[in-house]
């Protein structure tokens, strides 16, 4: 795995933790050929490493209560997009194909808030492949993007994103081809799929690339796998299942996330009979047309 990579997807709390435990062995290692240091010199060392653990616990307790604050946000409200329950078939499907064979890429989006036919844009679009049913994180896409417009302070505490982070980056036109290139033939999957489908489909037309891909939304299939639970959240979901979450409410990050949920689920849906593209589908427009059905009353 490339090492800048690794660093940017850590989480700052485990990134501090890692710097922190260095200054200490560092520290550690001088205490040790402390016979080769005069007295003076020993109590600036144990002065310098009281102050590094000082500087620890207060940087600890601000990334904690940073990362308190993220899971206090609310969710995205769930969305619905009849069309995408009419999906085209596709020759993996018909050949019988099961899941655990295809290829998947899992994505996710940051936006200006949550109304793509008000206006509201994309800032960040990341992906993350699975292949034979297992994530490959290093085979993934990520990209800042410049919406055209101010990311309002509501949706900046959401996803920490801010105007001058955006400020020189490509327009969303520029990097859907580039993302189209990166999916392939894949079949999508995404966490409250059609929200992020939406802002695709209306930057079709612009960007001139066409997402008629196969979509599979790993919300709806929590619903039908645990539909005891009423928390379908990432967060809900990953911690039922097990699943590590860091770098939450960035692309990249909800996309690794929502892609370890993903493979643990294929093996739930396989348990359950359900083992193709087409049973996945009928078995999430299910619980789809059953939510919409129980908003009516």
């Amino acid at each position: 795995m490339d090492h800048i990579d690794y660093i940017k997807r850590m989480s700052l709390r485990r990134l501090g933790a890692y710097i922190f435990a260095g200054l200490v062995f560092e520290v550690g290692l001088i205490f040790a050929l402390g016979y080769l240091l005069s007295y003076s010199q020993l109590v600036i060392y144990t002065l310098a490493l009281i102050l590094i653990v000082i500087a620890w616990m207060i940087f600890d307790h601000l990334i904690r209560r940073r990362m308190e604050d993220r899971k206090n946000l609310p969710a995205r409200p769930e969305f619905y997009d009849f069309d995408l329950l009419n999906q085209p078939m596709h020759a993996d499907e018909l050949g019988g194909r099961t899941l655990k064979s295809l290829t998947f890429v899992v994505f996710d989006t940051e936006t200006t808030g949550l109304a793509p036919s008000a206006g509201d844009e994309i800032v960040s679009i990341a992906g993350v492949r699975i292949k034979e049913g297992v994530v490959q994180p290093t085979d993934h896409f990520t990209r800042l993007i410049n919406p055209g417009r101010p990311i309002p302070k509501a949706s900046i505490r959401f996803h920490g994103i801010t105007d001058d982070m955006v400020d020189g980056e490509e327009m969303i036109s520029d990097v859907l081809p580039r993302f189209r290139d990166f999916v392939g033939d894949a079949i999508l999957v995404a966490h409250n799929a059609a929200f992020d489908m939406k802002f695709l489909k209306l930057k079709e037309k612009s960007s001139g690339v066409l997402f008629d891909h196969l979509v599979l939304d790993s919300l709806l299939l929590s619903v039908f796998l645990d539909h005891d639970s009423h928390n379908h959240t990432l967060d809900a979901i990953a911690e039922r299942l097990g699943v590590d979450v860091e770098g939450r409410h960035t692309a990249l990050g909800d996309a690794l996330v929502t892609a370890g949920i993903f493979v643990r689920m294929l093996d739930m849906l396989e348990t359950r009979g359900i083992t193709t593209v087409r049973q996945a589908l009928d078995a999430a427009n299910g619980v789809a047309h059953v939510r919409k059905m129980q908003e009516q009353f």
